[in-house]
């Protein structure tokens, strides 16, 4: 494949999932934006725990020091956190049932589609196990969520 066409690629991920956040509306980002940012901290974390174990490679580079999961940690993850928290956050089994098909979606479609263009692959970890990952990590974005909610949103009604 061919890497112009594959930074371009990574690129619009990240803008587009950028594009959405307005019709999110000022509330939603002002209530959900401090999880979804430490989520994807978290997830930046966990890449890097993931490239010194091997568990998936990053191929492509968006620049010489810039990663490929760069657009997906701080533009599709990120934003997509937002969003499901927006259109489920109060109801956990809608919650975790968006968070399923949304990581099934990755890992069964779009990761063959990263691997075939020369994106990134697995490596040391086989899909399933890439799906107990996100479940981790789902609970902890809905997790922090509710923190937030009772520590800051108590005292403004206290």
């Amino acid at each position: 494949m061919n890497t112009g066409y594959s930074k371009l690629l990574l690129i619009l991920m990240m803008i587009l999932s950028w594009f959405t956040v307005p019709f999110a509306g000022k509330a939603s980002l002002k209530r959900f934006l401090p999880a979804s940012l430490f989520m994807a901290i978290i997830v930046r974390m966990v890449n890097f725990i993931a490239k010194r174990r091997k568990w998936w490679w990053w191929y492509e580079k968006i620049h010489p020091s810039v990663s490929g999961s760069f657009p997906f940690v701080w533009g599709s993850f990120l934003i997509g956190s937002l969003w499901i928290m927006k259109f489920t956050y109060g109801n956990f089994l809608k919650y975790m049932g968006l968070n399923l098909i949304a990581d099934l979606t990755f890992t069964y479609v779009v990761e063959p589609y990263l691997q075939k263009f020369g994106i990134a692959s697995l490596v040391r970890m086989k899909k399933i196990q890439l799906m107990y990952v996100f479940t981790v990590l789902a609970f902890l974005l809905y997790g922090f969520q509710l923190f937030i909610e009772r520590v800051f949103y108590k005292r403004k009604t206290n």
